[in-house]
Order: C-alpha cells, then sequence, then structure tokens
C-alpha cells in the first residue's frame, strides 16, 4: 500500500485546517467559536465579519474536502475503502480540528466539497433542495441538515453501477456525523428560537 495510507492522516489534517476561525481571528482578534452559534463555519463566520468573511470561509472548506478527496483518488485510485476512508476523515477533522483541540464546526462546507469530489451530480440535485428549503423557510440550518441527509439517497439511487459500497458507506457516515452536530439547531428549530437567515448583514 506504501504511500497511499497517507491518504487518511493527509484528509484529517486538511479537514483540521480552521480557515474560519483564522479568518475570523486575523480580521477582529476575536475567537469565532466564542460568536453566534461558536461554530467555525461559513454562517457563523458571516455573522462576526459579514459577507466576505462568509463566503472566503465556505470557499475554502469546500475546497479543503475536495482536495482531501482529491489527493487519496490519486494515491491510490484502485483502493475504494482508502478513498471512502479519507473521506469521511476530512469531515471528521474539521468537526473536530486538531489544531482546535477538537472544537470544530458542523462540517457542512467540507461536506459538500467531499461530496463533489465524490459524485458532483447527486450535490446538485440536493443543492436545489437546500436553495428551496431556505428560501422557503429562511432557516439555514434545516437546509442544511435535509439536504445532508438527502445526499447519500441521491448518491445511492443515482450512483447505481456507479458509486462502490465504501464510497456510499463514507457518505452516509459523513452525512450522519453532520446532521448530529446540528443537534443544538434541531432542538431550536423544534422550540421556534432558532435564527432566521435575513440576508448579508455587512
Amino acid at each position: 500500500m506504501g504511500l497511499a495510507i497517507l491518504a487518511v492522516p493527509i484528509a484529517y489534517l486538511l479537514g483540521s485546517i480552521p480557515f474560519g476561525y483564522l479568518i475570523v481571528k486575523l480580521k477582529s482578534g476575536r475567537d469565532v467559536r466564542e460568536v453566534g452559534s461558536r461554530s467555525i463555519g461559513a454562517t457563523n463566520v458571516l455573522r462576526a465579519t459579514g459577507k466576505a468573511g462568509g463566503i472566503l470561509t465556505f470557499f475554502l472548506d469546500v475546497g479543503k474536502g475536495f482536495a482531501a478527496v482529491l489527493i487519496a483518488q490519486k494515491l491510490s485510485p484502485d483502493n475504494q475503502w482508502l478513498i471512502a476512508a479519507a473521506a469521511l476523515s476530512a469531515i471528521v477533522g474539521h468537526v473536530f480540528p486538531l489544531f482546535l483541540k477538537f472544537r470544530g464546526g458542523k462540517g457542512v462546507a467540507t461536506g459538500v466539497g467531499v461530496f463533489l469530489a465524490i459524485f458532483p451530480q447527486a450535490v446538485a440535485a440536493v443543492l436545489i433542495i437546500f436553495v428551496l428549503i431556505v428560501w422557503l423557510s429562511r432557516y439555514i440550518s434545516l437546509g442544511s441538515i435535509v439536504a445532508t441527509s438527502a445526499f447519500p439517497v441521491f448518491a445511492y439511487f443515482m450512483g447505481q453501477g456507479v458509486l462502490p459500497p465504501a464510497i456510499l458507506i463514507a457518505t452516509a457516515l459523513g452525512a450522519l456525523l453532520i446532521v448530529v452536530k446540528h443537534h443544538e439547531n434541531i432542538r431550536r428549530l423544534l422550540r421556534g428560537t432558532e435564527n432566521k437567515f435575513t440576508g448579508f448583514s455587512k
């Protein structure tokens, strides 16, 4: 297996890069984990720094998830279980980052990057679901939860004969972790106290 086994720790370390934390720290000196939802993700960075910081965080987090899978595919193109492990490790890295004492984000954008690298057609399908739910409800968290939950389903039905079982299992586990990390949002949604998205404030 040689160097290919390095794909998994590389993916975890990439996922652990806390772009949102760094952007807020550099711009304002604050710890984004002490602001708003206390997440290092794009939505909370948007609250802390405004539109530019939120957008930059989103694309950087997407990029690290995409890169993690791409590296695994290059190192071991024929080992689907290794690629699957790397895909899941990137999301785990964002949620439990080594560089922030394992206090990270919810993994949505990193998951988007991972899913894009695995099966972009399914991402396009769930993106429509996400946009519709956020547009109708104004809850980004609800859109994220439903779209993330839908991805393994779309990947399974759209990827029959294309995606191997290892990849399908990794997408399901990654999606489950992302949804579980939204447990506080789910409680607020049930209580009707979740913050609604009203557009870019800065």
